[in-house]
C-alpha cells in the first residue's frame, strides 16, 4: 500500500489533544475521519508526537498507508476540502509519498517546539489561545541563563509528568533558548524526543526565574533533585507549539 507522509497544522484549542480518546474528539480522529471520508478507508494514522489538550501544531507529521496512489498535492487538496467542511481546525500543508520503511514516529531525529509568552500588563485579545498570558515583568535574558543549566544529556524526572509513560526520564536537550521581541518571549526547545510535559514544565520554571525568583543554580538544584516538587508550576498548554520534525535525508532547514 503506499505510504504518504503528510505536515498538519491545527489550533489545538478545541481539541482533547493529538491523540483518539473517548472523551472527545481529537486531531488523530479529526484526520482519519477526513481520510474515511475521502477514501471509504479505515486507517490508524501515526504522528511525529502527541500534543496535548489545548496545544498546538505548526508542523506535526503523520504517515497514513492508503490502498490509492493519489498524486500528492491532489491527496492535500482533497483532504482539506474535507477537514474544511467538517469545520476541524487542521490543515494539512504538505504531502509527499514516502518509502515503506518511513515511520513519522520512529524516523524522527530532531523535534523542535516552540513557547510562547506575551508580557505585558494588558490581557489578551488576538492572542488568546495562542500564548500564556503573563502580566508581571520578566527578564527574559535571566530566562535564557537559566535555561543553559537544562541542556545536554540528563535525568529530567523533576520536569516529567506524573503519568509520563516513557520508560525513562534520561533526555538529551539540545536546545533550550529564550529570547524577546518586545511583549513576546519565545523559548525554543529541541531534541530527538521529550518527555510529557517537559517544555511546559521548563516554561513555568523558567518564568519564575523570569521574576527574579530563581536563579541558574537554582534551575540546576531542581534538576539534579529528579523529584517533581522542585518544579516551577506546569505552564498552560496555549503557549505551546509543536513546530517542526526532522529526519535522515531531509533538505537541511534553518533553525527556528
Amino acid at each position: 500500500m503506499p505510504r504518504f507522509r503528510m505536515i498538519v497544522e491545527y489550533d489545538g484549542t478545541a481539541y482533547v489533544g493529538w491523540q483518539r480518546q473517548d472523551n472527545g474528539h481529537s486531531v488523530q480522529s479529526a484526520l482519519e475521519t477526513a481520510i474515511l471520508s475521502l477514501s471509504g478507508e479505515t486507517v490508524v494514522i501515526r504522528g511525529a508526537g502527541r500534543t496535548d489538550s489545548g496545544v498546538h501544531a505548526m508542523g506535526q507529521v503523520i504517515h497514513a498507508d492508503l490502498s490509492r496512489a493519489w498524486v500528492p498535492y491532489k491527496l492535500r487538496n482533497a483532504l482539506n476540502a474535507h477537514l474544511a467542511q467538517a469545520g476541524e481546525q487542521v490543515s494539512i500543508i504538505d504531502v509527499q509519498a514516502a518509502p515503506d520503511d518511513f515511520d513519522a514516529r520512529f524516523s524522527a531525529l530532531r523535534r523542535h517546539y516552540l513557547y510562547r509568552i506575551i508580557n505585558r500588563p494588558a490581557r489578551l485579545a488576538l492572542e488568546a489561545n495562542r500564548a500564556w498570558w503573563v502580566p508581571k515583568s520578566l527578564d527574559h535574558e535571566a530566562m535564557h541563563a537559566a535555561a543553559q543549566q537544562l541542556v545536554g544529556h540528563h535525568d529530567f524526572t523533576t520536569f516529567r509528568s506524573a503519568h509520563c509513560q516513557a520508560a525513562s526520564p534520561v533526555r538529551t536537550l539540545d536546545r533550550l533558548d529564550v529570547t524577546r521581541r518586545g511583549d513576546l518571549i519565545e523559548i525554543r526547545a529541541s531534541a530527538q524526543s521529550f518527555l510529557h510535559n517537559q517544555i511546559r514544565s521548563f516554561a513555568g520554571t523558567l518564568k519564575l526565574a523570569g521574576e527574579g525568583k530563581m536563579t541558574p543554580a537554582d534551575v540546576r538544584a531542581a534538576l539534579e533533585a529528579r523529584d517533581r516538587a522542585a518544579c516551577g508550576p506546569v505552564a498552560p498548554p496555549e503557549g505551546l507549539y509543536f513546530m517542526r520534525v526532522d529526519y535522515l535525508g531531509d533538505e537541511p532547514q534553518p533553525d527556528i
